[in-house]
């Protein structure tokens, strides 16, 4: 038989009350701290761990978003308004990412800082297409050691062209196996060699490309591997265009030759350049015609100043020649003159007689 005072009794009630209130404060306490955890998704995007993807589309940021979760493999922004790509952008707390797909296109994205994807060191694919580069540092790419895709498509501006041969000339993209550079109104190669390690696939369709020089089609010929991708190019089918044109016939490694039209001239506006003919694009054919056009302007000229100097030669013979016409002609116009005065009125010679 058990017996409890009263005293001991409040005493129990009272510790079990205070218990309940200590883990009730607890929990709230942890419900209102902001706990970062992997599964955290960033403001004003979709995250599907499932598939490692990250979307985020559209907004008022300048930044790309700062808690983007570990096990992201792709991450796309697009429709911001980042026109800075600032050093360790997709760094967090100095963690590197195992991302293998960024896309950034249409971002207004003008400034590549320098080493602004370090701790991308697994990334295969990176497009900043449809942004507006005016700056590209030459140590932009730095860390992209696995990077196999580069996508720049309508994106390049002037002094980014010019820039982006040393942001390639790097180590880091020793892996690279596509460049794509469509629609940057581009007028050659922006590249010094074509001998970027691995690259296999060079995209240049939609650019203001005329013509290749016989230094061009020569390093396309020691790549041997590479393919060259040139469609929707105002080609200028003249001869300037011979080196370029055999390559195309005796070449596959573009393989949208058939697509390779003439822009100029007029006459040969819309030919496919493997359809021209040899004669079209015969160096040695139309310096032979100039040189013949020179030689025969020659050739009048000396027969010009022969005759001159004939003429120079023969001057007293030609001074008595014409003199004696002139003799000549004097006596048979007094003839007719005295025939004139005797019969100027042929009636009164009839009336005589």
């Amino acid at each position: 038989m058990w017996i409890f005072h009263r005293g001991d009794h409040s005493m129990c009630l009272f510790s079990v009350w205070n218990q309940w209130c200590l883990c009730y404060a607890a929990v709230v306490c942890l419900l209102c701290l902001p706990v970062r955890t992997d599964d955290a998704c960033p403001s004003s995007c979709i995250c599907a761990r499932d598939s490692g993807i990250v979307t985020c589309r559209d907004g008022e940021d300048t930044e790309v978003p700062g808690d983007i979760p570990e096990w992201t493999s792709t991450l796309i922004v697009t429709g911001r308004n980042i026109s800075t790509l600032q050093r360790g952008a997709f760094m967090i707390n100095g963690t590197e990412l195992e991302m293998t797909t960024l896309s950034l296109s249409s971002n207004g994205i003008q400034v590549i800082e320098p080493y602004a994807f370090l701790g991308l060191h697994r990334l295969h694919l990176l497009d900043l297409s449809h942004n507006q580069l005016e700056s590209i540092s030459a140590r932009a790419f730095h860390g992209l050691l696995e990077l196999r895709s580069l996508c720049l498509n309508h994106s390049l501006l002037p002094a980014a062209t010019a820039q982006l041969s040393s942001a390639l000339d790097t180590q880091s993209l020793r892996n690279l196996h596509r460049l794509e550079l469509a629609g940057n109104r581009l007028k050659s190669i922006p590249l010094v060699t074509l001998d970027i390690y691995n690259l296999h696939t060079l995209v240049l369709i939609n650019n203001l490309i005329e013509s290749f020089g016989w230094e061009n089609v020569t390093n396309l010929y020691e790549q041997r591997n590479i393919r060259v991708y040139l469609s929707l190019n105002p080609f200028r089918c003249n001869c300037e265009l011979e080196a370029f044109y055999y390559w195309v016939k005796n070449s596959s490694q573009c393989p949208d030759a058939g697509r390779l039209l003439c822009s100029e001239p007029e006459a040969k506006r819309g030919i496919p350049v493997e359809r021209l003919r040899k004669e079209d694009v015969d160096c040695m054919n139309e310096n032979l015609e100039a040189v013949s056009y020179v030689f025969l302007g020659i050739v009048l000229a000396l027969i010009g100043v022969v005759f001159l100097m004939v003429l120079y030669l023969n001057r007293g013979g030609i001074k008595r020649w014409l003199n004696n016409i002139r003799e000549a002609c004097r006596d048979q116009m007094e003839v007719y003159h005295y025939r004139y005065e005797q019969d100027s009125d042929p009636r009164l010679a009839n009336v005589a007689v």
